[in-house]
């Protein structure tokens, strides 16, 4: 308690009913620190039956409809790999709390700020969850524009394009040497096209066997979105993330030097040091004595 004192910012994962337990809830510390921001991540939020449930992110997605829309039309359930809801959780996280410390400025005053799993799976899908006065319930907002946007097979391996737009459709059709599809009024909107899917999708798939993923890269240019399909560990060497920096040489205490990601974000005045790994246990103990010892000095 003594930290909380000065402290600025206060960030838990606890259960609802753990701090109260502990006697670290809101209530508590807000008496000790008025301006303390105390920002509690859940897995589903302090109020409703879930609340005392432990949140976990491949659960969230799969409750929240997010495995559902990932696998294929018709098919099972995907899940999505690399935690999208917890880092989600994590920049709404920081965004939460930087306007809290924000409004702080101006009213002197701290106060609680609430993330959970289940906020940030459906966030993360606003575009799609609306119902709007009249509609069915299923009526399903499908962003895939009924398979002509998404992930084909190319000679060799597969490419994503879109196009959603007047200007990326015709272009598609164009680059693929499919110019009848775009001349056919059958297929001139991308609910006309979601409803022909089945007749435009073959002949896509047939044009883009002419090339390789990564050539029609090349040939579609600007003109149609489009990306050939990589692995993560492809980035280690991408011309465009070595050129911003996004990977760097990091040297570790126990574990010897490794390569990983950088600088999230770019800082143009303070663009902070060098990476650097987490510290092991005793270097942080460490670190926190001499962080402590000038405080204890002056009050002696």
């Amino acid at each position: 308690l003594r930290l909380v004192r000065e402290a600025d910012v206060l960030v838990h994962n606890f259960r609802p009913s753990v701090p109260r337990r502990l006697g670290i809830d809101h209530d508590q510390l807000n008496l000790i620190n008025p301006r303390l921001v105390y920002c509690a991540v859940t897995g589903y939020g302090e109020s409703g039956p879930m609340k005392d449930k432990a949140g976990y992110d491949q659960v969230l997605q799969t409750m929240t409809g997010m495995c559902a829309l990932q696998g294929k039309r018709g098919g099972a359930p995907e899940i999505i790999y690399g935690s999208v809801v917890d880092y989600y959780a994590a920049a709404l996280l920081a965004a939460g709390v930087s306007s809290a410390l924000y409004e702080r400025e101006r009213s002197g005053l701290g106060q609680f700020v609430g993330v959970s799993l289940l906020r940030s799976a459906l966030t993360m899908q606003s575009a799609r969850m609306i119902w709007a006065e009249g509609e069915s319930l299923d009526i399903g907002r499908d962003m895939r524009s009924g398979g002509v946007t998404g992930i084909h097979p190319a000679r060799e391996g597969h490419l994503y394009l879109s196009a959603n737009t007047p200007r990326f459709w015709k272009a598609l059709c164009e680059r693929t040497g499919l110019q009848a599809l775009h001349a056919d009024a059958r297929y001139d909107s991308v609910r006309k096209r979601a409803e022909h899917a089945g007749e435009i999708v073959p002949h896509l798939h047939a044009a883009l066997l002419r090339h390789t993923a990564r050539e029609w890269e090349a040939i579609f240019g600007d003109e149609v979105p489009c990306a050939a399909a990589l692995k993560v560990e492809d980035m280690f060497d991408h011309p465009q993330v070595l050129a911003e920096g996004m990977v760097g040489d990091i040297q570790h205490p126990v574990i010897g030097r490794y390569r990983g990601v950088t600088r999230p974000v770019v800082f143009g005045r303070t663009p902070g040091p060098d990476p650097f790994a987490a510290p092991v246990l005793r270097e942080a103990e460490a670190a926190a004595g001499q962080a402590e010892a000038p405080r204890e000095t002056g009050k002696a």
